[in-house]
């Protein structure tokens, strides 16, 4: 409030004036705190910004076509963004970079490996908390899905997960993750049919992005054994 005081002082601002300002001040710490608290809320594992990708060691990507992705229309649109490709190759990069874009834009973000997220809603079923936790994964705009496929899952899995993907089904989107084709989704959940209503449903109105190429931990590491040599 000094610092005010002193600014209006120095400029002569009129009373309108500085009322306004002081206005200006609380809306701007009111949407720096939202941001801090859905940022907080998305639990992101780290902070990788678009800004930060290395386009270049990832020729296949079309730079276009994320940043098309970050204006977060798809969000807006309820639709789905998908990324498969090898471990390695900038999946969960990209996939936090929108998600960063997203919290920016206002949206509520939740960044969860599959794994996770499963596990949890099974272990909900033993206090009858079932419903309450999936209520809680239904309520994001943007709901980041990581890791599917780099491991088998438990038989129970598949239709808990449909749950997810189909209550969440144009009234939310999703960013998935997955080193597996969807032809070897039905191999991860154990079920060729419900693994189809998943596909049916992931698919539907949304933006599929493939991406062939090398890994970046492989990349790092061959730097490190060059400087260590």
């Amino acid at each position: 409030m000094e610092d005010r005081l002193s600014y209006a002082r120095d400029r002569q601002l009129s009373y309108t004036e500085f009322l306004e300002l002081l206005l200006e001040d609380e809306a701007s710490n009111r949407k720096g705190n939202s941001y801090k608290k859905r940022h907080n809320k998305a639990k992101f594992p780290y902070h990788k910004s678009l800004e930060e990708f290395d386009y270049n060691f990832q020729p296949s990507i079309d730079r276009k076509l994320i940043n098309d992705c970050a204006t977060c229309q798809f969000v807006s649109e309820k639709k789905n963004l998908v990324f498969i490709g090898n471990p390695g190759t900038g999946k969960t990069h990209l996939s936090i970079g929108i998600g960063l874009k997203a919290l920016l834009k206002g949206y509520k973000v939740l960044f969860t490996s599959v794994g996770e997220m499963l596990q949890n809603l099974h272990f909900s079923k033993a206090d009858n908390s079932f419903y309450q936790k999936l209520r809680y994964y239904l309520s994001f705009d943007l709901l980041i899905l990581d890791e599917l496929g780099f491991k088998k899952l438990p038989n129970y899995s598949a239709d808990d997960f449909f749950e997810v993907i189909s209550k969440r089904y144009e009234n939310g989107s999703l960013i998935i993750t997955s080193n597996k084709n969807f032809d070897q989704w039905g191999d991860i959940f154990s079920d060729n049919v419900l693994s189809s209503a998943i596909i049916d449903r992931v698919v539907h109105h949304s933006i599929v992005i493939k991406i062939n190429g090398q890994s970046y931990r492989r990349k790092n590491l061959k730097r490190k054994e060059g400087k260590n040599k």
